[in-house]
């Protein structure tokens, strides 16, 4: 059948599988919205307030199902807006399919109105990118870019349609199929047996497990290996959710702001494997004082990773599930009594410095545990837990007890503030799970317009703002590191969160005391809309522990008594 380019790829996107499109119109693609109209029996559109936003919303809705997220835009700077939500998707190795309009043709590169050169800037950003300028390669361009979203290591993918191209006609023949993704590379057999041999060498063995864990859906495989040779486990911020938080082998998130015994066992480990991790700065802390005491065994689907950051003894690249099969099938059970009455000692001197760290002087009702322990209480045990990126996002990671994996969604890699709205409304939409949002007023403030778009789609999104008036992390590194050089980081605004969630038809409370909270949390979880809690907390709060940047595990801050100044000083 003949249909014109924006018909075709509207088909090719039902076809793909895509029943939900976050996005934002404009010149460039007014002709793939009217194809979309056409069909809107088919694709659910979701219209957001800022492209940024439907970035962000296909990015929750891919982490939250396991999907490829799908978001379209016009060119320039509708294009543009949406860099950053591809930049969080590629670092944290989600599968996105960007579609962006462009000017016709025989206009690109003449500066044309709202023309940018969307692939070059795109291009560091993105698996792959494309520029279709011959309608009879559109269909399988649009095939290719969900193949390589959701082949191997996932990540986003673009494709740019001029005008012209989706104005023209030609033949469309449908697939009979949505494209299946490239073939995952299977470990060596051999290497996998050496594995297995250090494994049954060591003596002190530590499991450290990534984002790549829940991406290639190997959770319970970790959990196995773990039981079997009975290790201790930790995780990267990315590997959150992946094991539950109460299994008695976890030790938690590690690294920079991660759990004092997390850190500690791995350093005092002899062997650690490493499971779908790329050893980011942020888990490692400086390069030259890691790996001081162990061997590493570094399994991962991409071979780029290995050997990138932190040399391994053995490095195995191929799919994680299907290796740690095959590796529970060679491995024997072990028993290590001595290593784990150490960690229980780990443990203990984690209890002890945390309870330190709660000497700081608090000058307001509610403190980031109080809040994160009586949201906890109060959520539903399903829910979709969803942060922003500040302290409140460390402070989430760090207690916040998750049970099952793709419910907590971050920005890890890219730490995009503002990653938050967009996410949850696109997690909701995924698996109809009710998001609750930890935020701060800094980051809420980056894309607070998605309240709109929250409040159309009937999103049951509990909003938690933890609001102590500062850029609280900035701060906290000025506080440490600047001689409390508070330079930018005082927000001393007069926002009323509860009015703004009311004037876009959301409703809100304050919370100031246990009990505000309480009331305030009752009523949001009734609600079957979208609810902002602003909880006021005291600006001087940390996030503790902390590896100082360059530092190792031995120069780890887990308790600070400062000399705060009056407020708003």
């Amino acid at each position: 059948m003949e249909l014109t380019g924006a018909q075709i790829v509207i088909e090719t996107l039902i076809e793909q599988g895509c029943d939900l499109l976050f996005g934002y119109p404009g010149g460039q693609v007014t002709d793939l919205f009217d194809a979309l109209y056409q069909r809107r029996d088919k694709i659910r559109f979701v219209l957001t307030a800022h492209e940024q936003g439907a970035a962000h919303a296909a990015d929750g809705y891919a982490r939250a199902s396991g999907r490829v997220g799908t978001v379209m835009a016009t060119s320039g700077p509708g294009a543009t807006n949406l860099v950053t939500g591809i930049a969080a998707a590629y670092l944290d190795s989600v599968p996105v399919v960007a579609v962006t309009g462009n000017v016709p043709c025989d206009q690109i590169g003449r500066d044309s109105f709202q023309e940018v050169d969307i692939l070059g800037v795109s291009m560091p950003v993105t698996k792959h990118n494309f520029i279709v300028k011959d309608i009879r390669d559109l269909a399988e361009t649009v095939r290719e870019a969900y193949r390589i979203a959701k082949s191997g290591r996932p990540g986003p993918v673009l494709v740019d349609i001029p005008k012209d191209v989706q104005q023209a006609k030609c033949e469309f023949t449908p697939a009979a199929a949505p494209i299946e993704p490239e073939p995952l590379r299977r470990a060596s057999e051999h290497r996998l047996a050496r594995a297995a041999e250090m494994i049954a060498e060591a003596r002190k063995p530590y499991i450290y497990f990534g984002g790549g864990v829940i991406a290639g859906n190997a959770a319970a495989e970790v959990r196995a290996l773990a039981e079997k040779i009975d290790a201790p486990m930790g995780c990267s911020l990315m590997g959150l959710s992946a094991v539950p938080s109460e299994h008695p082998l976890f030790l938690g998130m590690q690294g920079m702001h991660g759990h004092y015994a997390a850190s500690a066992a791995e350093d005092e480990a002899d062997l650690v494997i490493a499971l779908g991790v790329r050893f980011s700065d942020r888990a490692t802390g400086k390069k030259e004082r890691f790996a001081r005491h162990f061997n590493i065994i570094h399994i991962d689907i991409d071979g780029a990773e290995l050997n990138k950051n932190i040399p391994a003894q053995l490095t195995v690249r191929g799919d994680l599930k299907d290796a740690l099969i095959r590796l529970n099938e060679l491995v024997q059970p072990q028993t290590h009594p001595e290593w784990l009455a150490r960690i229980g000692e780990l443990r203990q001197e984690e209890a002890k410095r945390t309870a330190q760290s709660h000497a700081v002087r608090r000058n307001a009702a509610l403190t980031h545990d109080s809040i994160i322990d009586a949201v906890a209480s109060a959520a539903p045990e399903d829910a979709v837990i969803v942060t922003d990126v500040g302290q409140h996002q460390m402070w989430t990671a760090q207690r916040y007890p998750l049970r099952t994996p793709r419910s907590f969604l971050t920005s890890g890699g890219l730490g995009a503030m503002g990653f938050g709205m967009g996410a949850a409304i696109g997690a909701y939409l995924a698996v109809g799970k009710r998001p609750v949002l930890f935020t701060g007023d800094g980051s809420f403030g980056m894309n607070l317009n998605e309240l709109a778009c929250a409040v159309t789609e009937q999103i049951p999104l509990t909003v938690i703002i933890m609001n102590n008036g500062v850029l609280g992390m900035v701060r906290q590194w000025q506080s440490l590191f600047f001689d409390r050089h508070f330079s930018g980081t005082t927000l001393n605004r007069k926002t009323d969160f509860v009015k703004v969630a009311e004037g876009f038809g959301a409703q809100g409370a304050r919370a100031e005391t246990p009990a505000e909270l309480a009331a305030a949390l009752e009523e949001a979880f009734r609600c079957q809309a979208p609810f902002v809690i602003d909880a006021k907390i005291d600006m001087d709060e940390l996030v503790l522990p902390m590896l100082p940047p360059g530092g190792s595990i031995d120069d780890i801050i887990t308790s600070i008594i400062p000399e705060i100044p009056p407020a708003g000083c």
